[in-house]
C-alpha cells in the first residue's frame, strides 16, 4: 500500500505535466497565429512589379479583440471585426466591401486584398512584417533639390492623351506627404519619402493602393509615373505656386431647358422622396452625388455630418443620393445604413442606382453626365439649381480644402440670406 501512493501520485503528475504541456503548446499556437500587438509594415503588389508599402498598427482591447489602423500621413483609418480560423485572419475593411485575408505565422502575414464586390475576385497579393521599419528605406544620399509647394502635373494616358491636375508637396527631413487633385477628387493622404534623384510615396487607405515614383529633370520638373494594382500613368510636373484646376462650377451642367431636378428616389426604408416633400421645400438644399465606396464621398461626408448638425436650424437641409456597386436594393441599403452610421450622418440618404452613366441619366435626366463622384448641387430656396460643383479637395489637399469650405459655406449662406418663395 504504501508503495502504491507513490505510483499512482507519479502517474497523475505525469499526466498533470502533459496535459500542462498541451495546453501550452495550444496557447503558444493560438498566440502564433494571431496578430501581434504593435507596428508592422506592410506590401501591396502592382502592375509592372512595383509594391505600394504602407503602415499599420495592431491593438488589442480589454476583450481581446483586435483594432488595425491603417496609417496614412496626418490620416488614420480603424478597422475592426477582425476574425481568426486556425492559422489564418480576415480583416474586414466594411467601408469599401473589401478585406485582406492571410494566413498568419508569429510577425509574418501573407495572403491577399480582396474586393468582394467583384465577383470570383483573385485579389492583390499581400504580406506584412510586425516591426517599426519606415515605410521606404531612407536614401544614403537624397536629392537636394526641394520638393515643397505646388506643381502642374500632366496625366498621360496610354494613348497620349493628357490631364492637367495638381500636386502638392511637402518635405520634413527625409519625409515626404503631399497628394494629387483631379477634377473629380484628390489621391488623398500619400507619405514617403526623399530618394537620390526625386521622391516615392505610396499610400493605401482601404481601398486603392498607389505607388508616385517622381525623378527631377531639372530644379523646376519632374517626370515619373503612378502605379496601382490595375496599370500605370505617366506624370510628367512642372513647379508652379499658383498651379489651381479648371474652374469646377463649370464642368457639369443642367440641359438646356431645366432648372430643377424631378428625381423620386427611395430611401433605405424604401420610402420615395423628391425635393417637393414637405421637409425640402421652400429650404436651400444642398444634393450630393455620392457613392459610400468612394473615398472623396467620404471626406465630404464626413465635413457636412458635422455641417449639418450645426446649421440644419438656419433653413438648410442635406439630401444625399447614393449610387452603389451592384444593382441590388438590399446591398445598397446595407452599405448606405453602414455608411450613415459609420459617420454618423443625420441626413437622408438615397437609394440612386447603381454606378454609371445609364443608372445617372435614369435618375437625374436634367444633368449634363457626371463626371465624377462626389458632385454637389445647391438648390435654392424656389427648388431651382443654383450651382453644380464637380469634384472635391479634401484633407489632404491642405489650403485647397480650406478654400472648398470657406467658398461652401459662402454658396449655402447667400442662397439662405436670398428672398426666396416655394414654387
Amino acid at each position: 500500500m504504501i508503495q502504491r501512493k507513490p505510483l499512482r501520485s507519479s502517474g497523475w503528475m505525469l499526466g498533470g505535466a502533459i496535459v500542462s504541456f498541451l495546453l501550452t503548446a495550444a496557447s503558444c499556437a493560438h498566440h502564433r497565429h494571431r496578430l501581434q500587438d504593435g507596428a508592422w509594415r506592410a506590401e501591396l503588389s502592382l502592375s509592372h512589379g512595383r509594391q505600394a508599402p504602407f503602415l499599420f498598427e495592431v491593438r488589442h482591447t480589454a476583450t481581446d479583440s483586435a483594432v488595425l489602423t491603417l496609417i496614412n500621413g496626418e490620416e488614420r483609418t480603424p478597422l475592426t471585426g477582425i476574425r481568426y480560423a486556425a492559422d489564418s485572419v480576415t480583416i474586414p475593411i466594411d467601408a469599401y466591401d473589401a478585406a485582406i485575408k492571410a494566413r498568419v505565422s508569429g510577425g509574418l502575414l501573407e495572403g491577399r486584398f480582396i474586393k468582394h464586390y467583384i465577383e470570383n475576385d483573385t485579389g492583390v497579393p499581400f504580406k506584412a512584417w510586425q516591426g517599426s521599419a519606415p515605410r521606404f528605406a531612407p536614401a544614403d544620399s537624397p536629392t537636394g533639390i526641394p520638393i515643397d509647394g505646388r506643381w502642374d502635373m500632366l496625366f498621360i494616358g496610354a494613348g497620349g492623351d493628357t490631364t492637367q491636375n495638381v500636386g502638392i508637396f511637402k518635405a520634413e527631413n527625409q519625409t515626404v506627404t503631399g497628394t494629387i487633385l483631379t477634377s473629380s477628387g484628390d489621391l488623398r493622404f500619400l507619405e514617403g519619402a526623399l530618394t537620390a534623384g526625386g521622391v516615392q510615396l505610396s499610400a493605401f487607405g482601404g481601398l486603392t493602393p498607389y505607388y508616385l515614383e517622381l525623378a527631377f529633370t531639372d530644379s523646376s520638373a519632374v517626370e515619373g509615373a503612378l502605379y496601382t494594382a490595375r496599370g500605370k500613368t505617366l506624370l510628367a510636373g512642372r513647379r508652379n505656386n499658383r498651379a489651381a484646376l479648371a474652374n469646377p462650377y463649370a464642368l457639369t451642367s443642367l440641359k438646356r431647358g431645366f432648372s430643377r431636378l424631378s428625381f423620386r428616389l427611395p430611401n433605405a426604408n424604401g420610402e420615395l422622396t423628391s425635393l417637393a416633400d414637405p421637409r425640402y421645400k421652400g429650404k436651400v438644399v444642398v444634393v450630393s452625388i455620392l457613392g459610400t465606396w468612394c473615398p472623396n464621398c467620404v471626406d465630404e461626408a464626413q465635413y457636412l455630418a458635422q455641417w449639418y448638425r450645426e446649421n440644419r436650424e438656419r433653413g438648410a437641409e442635406i439630401l444625399g443620393l447614393s449610387f452603389e456597386r451592384k444593382d441590388d436594393f438590399g446591398y445598397a441599403k446595407a452599405a448606405v445604413e453602414r455608411f450613415k452610421k459609420q459617420h454618423d450622418i443625420a441626413y437622408e440618404i438615397l437609394i440612386a442606382g447603381k454606378v454609371g452613366s445609364e443608372s445617372v441619366a435614369k435618375a437625374l435626366p436634367e444633368l449634363n453626365g457626371l463626371s465624377s463622384y462626389p458632385t454637389t448641387l445647391f438648390i435654392d430656396k424656389n427648388g431651382r439649381v443654383a450651382k453644380i460643383y464637380t469634384g472635391f479637395s479634401g484633407p489632404a489637399t491642405g489650403l485647397f480644402y480650406e478654400d472648398w469650405k470657406k467658398d461652401f459655406n459662402k454658396v449655402v449662406d447667400d442662397l439662405l440670406n436670398a428672398n426666396g418663395h416655394s414654387s
